[in-house]
């Protein structure tokens, strides 16, 4: 997945920013507990370019601002076939899987929680997704993201194999 320049800028109104999830975390220490706030943001600008942060403060908007500018400095390009993805596929990150299969146009994103939304912010409209293993928030995201960078462009696996672009995309994209 190739990672876009630093330098580049991008305006708020340009990303969808979605919150995936507010957690309150605990350190312990010799006097007690020490609460703080984890957050985590997807955002995407609905043409394939997604990133997530991941931010930690005291109090949550110091934490939503925090993963909202790593996530906007992490942008990823995903390789999209239309208004779904190209081939199936899995993504695993310590215990959570995820798995990611194209759908015909009309199905919309049959997902729920952090799999959607990220899917949503990288402007899929049809997939079915099941999330196995693990239910760990956080996990499930990040296997979401790693299902996602494992996704090849139709014409660059046609070149790999051999075929022709033909030979790979959907029947229902051949139709149009």
């Amino acid at each position: 997945m190739a990672k876009f320049n630093k330098k580049q800028k991008f305006e708020k109104d340009d990303l969808d920013e979605r919150m995936i999830e507010i957690a309150r975390v605990a350190k312990v220490v010799k006097g007690g507990r020490r609460f703080r706030f984890r957050t985590t943001i997807v955002v995407g600008d609905g043409k394939g370019k997604i990133g997530m942060g991941i931010g930690k403060a005291n109090t949550v908007p110091d934490a939503i601002r925090k993963a909202s500018d790593r996530a906007r400095r992490d942008l990823h390009f995903v390789n999209l076939s239309d208004t779904t993805i190209a081939h199936k596929t899995i993504g695993r990150v310590s215990g959570a899987r995820v798995l990611l299969k194209p759908a015909s146009p009309g199905t919309g994103v049959i997902a729920a929680g952090g799999v959607r939304a990220v899917l949503e912010a990288a402007g899929v409209k049809d997939i079915l997704t099941k999330s196995l293993g693990s239910n760990n928030v956080l996990n499930v995201v990040k296997a979401t993201f790693d299902a996602l960078e494992q996704l090849k462009s139709p014409a660059e696996e046609a070149s790999r194999r051999g075929k022709d672009i033909k030979d790979l995309i959907p029947f229902w994209e051949r139709r149009n």
